[in-house]
């Protein structure tokens, strides 16, 4: 098992760069650039924009951008830019990075980012690293929380409804969780907020933010309780849409199971039907449902609270990354993937060794061979 970790741990330095390289590439043909945002905001007479490169120009000494991760996407010619000082451009191009060729951009991006070095925000002018450090409280509670709660939803109500196949409350509980599916999870936190949060009925629970204005000067208990209170909308939203899956699979991993050579032996052995359930079938039948933690909360973590952070004001990782790419803020846009598909892979690592921790029989190795 110790070749299989090592082997894969090798892997992940090369699948990242892979992905890097073709992110960069595609960057490459994007429009829109920093540059061109910049040409806008002073076509537009944009005073602080003007300041902004003023005060930009004269910190990196004429040479700015060449650090950290300002170093990406370059055109030769600006649309927009006629009746512009070629020097204010030539001053934009060396304040973010893009005076040099796109391989040495590249390569000296990817040398930082062996040590974390991001760079600053084209736009926010602050680490990166500090930048993502801030959004990540939001993202850890959300999907946290969420994946938690889904599982703990789940599992027993998967094994339920495998218990009592084809019964009314398997019906009936599939009718609700086949509605819950149904409706997107932004639309239900729509109908939350309506419903709980002011809109029209109850004004029961906090608009937007993590925690209160004053969640400072409460005791301890007050701190928790602030806390759950702002994050009982959104994570409910996550989770409605969440179960579905997680719940069927766990239905017809037990289903499975129970339907083996190995159920009826135990049975005729006169072992009761919790024994058999909980000795022998939950094991076996939990192996892809566990395994899959990572995954799901990698999942929930990044990529699946966008809208709800969105919709709730939380300033949170999936935003961060969804407006780094509208505004072409290149360091946060390739800091976010990179830290994502480094989490992603170690996170499937983790999920891949859990099989083996869950049922010692799997050997990856074995089958590798």
């Amino acid at each position: 098992m110790l070749n299989y970790i090592l082997r894969r741990l090798l892997l992940i330095p090369v699948t990242l760069f892979g992905i890097m390289v073709l992110n960069f590439a595609i960057v490459q043909f994007a429009p829109g650039g920093p540059v061109e945002q910049m040409i806008a905001q002073l076509q537009g007479t944009d005073v602080a924009a003007t300041a902004r490169i003023s005060n930009q120009g004269a910190d990196s000494g004429g040479g700015g951008g060449a650090s950290g991760g300002n170093n990406f996407s370059s055109t030769s010619n600006y649309r927009g830019a006629q009746g512009l000082d070629p020097e204010i451009i030539t001053q934009l191009e060396k304040q973010f990075g893009f005076d040099k060729p796109a391989y040495e951009r590249f390569w000296m991006m990817m040398k930082n980012y062996l040590t974390f070095d991001f760079g600053q925000s084209y736009f926010q002018d602050r680490d990166v690293v500090d930048i993502v450090i801030d959004k990540m409280p939001v993202s850890i509670s959300l999907g946290l929380w969420s994946t938690l709660i889904i599982y703990i939803i789940s599992v027993p109500l998967g094994v339920a409804k495998a218990v009592r196949d084809g019964s009314n409350f398997d019906v009936w509980s599939s009718a609700a969780i086949i509605i819950g599916y149904a409706i997107p999870g932004f639309l239900f936190a729509v109908m939350l907020i309506v419903v709980f949060a002011g809109g029209t009925y109850f004004d029961l629970f906090p608009l937007r933010g993590l925690t209160s204005s004053n969640f400072d000067e409460l005791s301890l208990l007050g701190k928790v309780a602030d806390y759950f209170w702002h994050l009982a909308l959104p994570i409910t939203a996550l989770t409605i849409g969440g179960f579905t899956t997680l719940t069927m699979l766990t239905k017809n991993s037990f289903l499975d199971e129970i339907n083996k050579q190995y159920v009826v032996t135990a049975r005729a052995k006169g072992l009761t039907e919790k024994r058999v359930l909980y000795g022998h079938v939950f094991r076996n039948a939990m192996l892809l449902v566990i395994a899959g933690f990572p995954s799901a909360l990698i999942g929930l973590l990044f990529t699946g609270s966008v809208l709800i952070e969105v919709i709730f004001s939380l300033d949170g990782l999936g935003l961060l990354g969804f407006e780094a790419v509208m505004k072409r803020d290149y360091p946060v846009m390739f800091a976010t993937l990179y830290l994502f598909t480094l989490f992603g892979l170690v996170l499937n690592l983790i999920s891949d060794l859990s099989y083996h921790l869950i049922d010692p029989r799997i050997d990856f190795e074995a089958r590798e061979n």
